[in-house]
């Protein structure tokens, strides 16, 4: 008898009307009694030669149509699971080669570097020698990485390596190797400058330490170049970071008084009519957004001491972006709070769905929901929500 694929489990096998989980499977496919598949219209042919074996990458073997309909069943699945449900509006979804920041990893092998994600599942390295989801330029620097990398990476050693797009061009961070002489010390420098690089720092165990900055480097956020501290968050693509923008904005407008909470460099918050306060528990962001002059922020660890429902009833709306982990300590404030709006960022539907089931609980009504497919072709979705009451 055959089994038919009905659902994308979260980590991207498809999933039988039987139960049965079945790796490159998409709903519209059929499990033959063999175990071999009969592949259905949501199927497309994978662009990248890496596919299925790079962990950057899990569902490239879906149409864009079958894609979306994967990160809206995210979002209503979580949902379910806490017994709630709403209007989960059409997925945005970045396009192919427009990652602007990304951690590889790198190892030195065979008298050669390996430059990649790690394959899934494992922590091998998969040199990439093409990527269907890094902006050309990001993927353009990992051949001189290679490299540079070769005579100061010792054998076997592990390297992290983050890229990012910033104004200035692109700002590299490496952990896991050091850099020390004269001529280690100039091959680096000489690097820099032939990448053009906005800044390249050098962890070697005890946090990065900027080794070529030429000038201040800055990420622009609604229009204010706002100061890049290394390693700092910053929203996978630029057209993903414009659909939670625009999500957030409509779930605040015409508040007065907005607080942005897990504010970071001020991704929203900048954006925001009305008054805005934030709180972020990163010093070095909270400085970064403070020196705009267009926003105060505050320091502040919203899991140890999260604002109550007396200070929160100072605001007319509030927009929050939390960890994976949630928000559950801010949450159980804000479900007891009169706050009449709030806008919630998640980049994890089962920590949202339960956040959402605690303010449900407190009287919030939960409007709509919008997937946003940053991470391209990965099982990684997040989402905008609106709440009111």
């Amino acid at each position: 008898m055959s089994d038919p694929i009905v659902r994308i489990a979260a980590r991207g096998d498809g999933v039988s009307a039987s139960g049965r989980h079945v790796a490159l499977a998409v709903p519209g496919d059929i499990l033959r009694e063999d175990g071999t598949l009969r592949e259905g219209p949501g199927h497309q042919l994978p662009p990248c030669r890496h596919f299925p074996i790079c962990g950057g990458c899990q569902l490239q073997h879906l149409t864009d149509s079958a894609y979306a309909d994967y990160c809206a069943s995210r979002v209503t699945g979580a949902l379910a699971q806490h017994r709630l449900e709403t209007e989960v509006r059409a997925p945005h979804l970045s396009p192919p080669r427009t990652r602007r920041r990304a951690s590889l990893r790198a190892m030195k092998a065979g008298g050669r570097v390996l430059l990649g994600f790690n394959e899934a599942g494992t922590k091998r390295i998969v040199d990439l020698a093409e990527c269907h989801i890094l902006q050309p330029e990001l993927f353009a620097l990992l051949a001189p990485l290679r490299g540079l990398l070769a005579p100061i990476l010792p054998a076997k050693r592990v390297a992290e390596i983050q890229v990012t797009r910033a104004d200035q061009g692109i700002d590299v961070g490496i952990k896991g190797v050091e850099v020390t002489g004269l001529d280690a010390v100039e091959a680096l420098t000489g690097f820099c400058e032939a990448q053009r690089l906005a800044r390249m720092t050098i962890d070697e165990g005890y946090g990065p330490e900027a080794r070529y900055e030429p000038q201040s480097v800055t990420v622009t956020l609604a229009g204010t170049p706002v100061a890049f501290p290394p390693g700092a968050f910053l929203q996978a693509t630029a057209d993903g970071e414009a659909a939670l923008v625009a999500a957030v904005r409509e779930a605040v407008d015409g508040a007065g008084r907005i607080a942005d909470l897990f504010s970071g460099l001020g991704t929203f918050a900048l954006w925001l009519d009305g008054t805005v306060s934030a709180a972020e528990a990163t010093r070095d962001a909270v400085l970064a957004l403070n020196s705009t002059g267009k926003v105060e922020a505050v320091h502040r660890d919203l899991y140890r001491r999260p604002f109550d429902s007396g200070e929160l009833a100072a605001f007319d709306a509030v927009v929050l972006d939390p960890p994976r982990s949630g928000a559950a300590e801010q949450i159980r404030q804000l479900a007891t709070s009169p706050v009449p709006r709030i806008a919630y960022v998640s980049c994890n539907p089962a920590t949202f769905a339960r956040d959402a089931e605690m303010l449900a609980g407190g009287g919030y009504r939960l409007l709509w929901a919008r997937p946003v497919g940053q991470f391209r072709w990965s099982t990684h979705v997040e989402l905008a929500a609106a709440f009111s009451r």
